[in-house]
């Protein structure tokens, strides 16, 4: 279940700061430690691409880490900020900014503190594989209904917390394909779609689609499906009124 017994400015969790600034300076390398990233990358860009076309859009990615995901969008055609708590994750992604050359600015802010200066500011603001990390995800889902424009885009995805995705995106993914360290994840705090979903209506967001990730072990590929039961994306937008 969601939890919310926090302050919100400093919706943090030091323990995975440090586990991600550990592995900072893997960030971009497509067989290290972010590897599923990796290979996930393109089908989250076209994903998000499709739902809110990206060329000419101003947009926000929440827990952006190193800036793969980021920089992506700004190659699609966004002017990108990307924010992130992980210190040493944010001067790699500077520093492969500075190779790229791409529109993206980088800041040290939770989504809480990030909302207080730019409310309403984005046209779409993205938000992957970052709510299973905090203690409250709800306000996270709050500061992204802020951020928004009205009429704008959010995006999440996130891990059901089910059966199947204990044994496939921690015992399989960190134990047994070694795709993420070891402790990357924790069970508990993967969110039911629903529970994302009740946060979203609260703060003036409408389910747009539920979609799913699958992965194939025999063809050894990754794509969209209808099956939520282990990675899923959640697309919203904001009220208009």
């Amino acid at each position: 279940m969601i939890q919310s017994e926090t302050n919100t400015h400093e919706n943090v969790d030091p323990s995975e700061l440090a586990r991600f600034d550990a592995v900072a300076s893997r960030w971009w390398d497509p067989k290290g430690e972010f590897q599923a990233l990796h290979r996930i990358n393109p089908l989250r860009v076209r994903y998000v691409n499709e739902r809110a076309p990206l060329a000419g859009c101003r947009g926000l990615d929440i827990g952006c880490g190193g800036g793969v995901f980021a920089e992506s969008l700004a190659s699609a055609g966004a002017t990108v900020t990307g924010i992130d708590m992980a210190e040493a994750s944010l001067q790699v992604a500077r520093l492969h900014l500075a190779e790229s050359d791409l529109d993206v600015e980088y800041l040290l802010e939770t989504a809480e503190q990030h909302a207080l200066a730019r409310a309403g500011h984005y046209d779409i603001v993205t938000c992957l594989e970052m709510l299973e990390h905090v203690p409250a995800p709800d306000s996270v889902i709050d500061a992204a209904a802020q951020l928004v424009k009205p009429g704008g885009d959010v995006v999440f995805s996130t891990i059901n917390r089910t059966a199947k995705a204990f044994a496939l995106a921690i015992v399989g993914a960190e134990y047994v394909l070694n795709w993420v360290p070891r402790g990357t994840h924790e069970f508990q705090k993967f969110l039911k779609p629903a529970e994302i979903d009740r946060a979203a209506r609260h703060n003036g967001l409408t389910l747009q689609s539920l979609d799913g990730l699958e992965y194939a072990p025999l063809a050894d590929k990754f794509s969209m499906s209808s099956n939520v039961d282990v990675n899923y994306f959640a697309h919203y937008q904001r009220d208009a009124g």
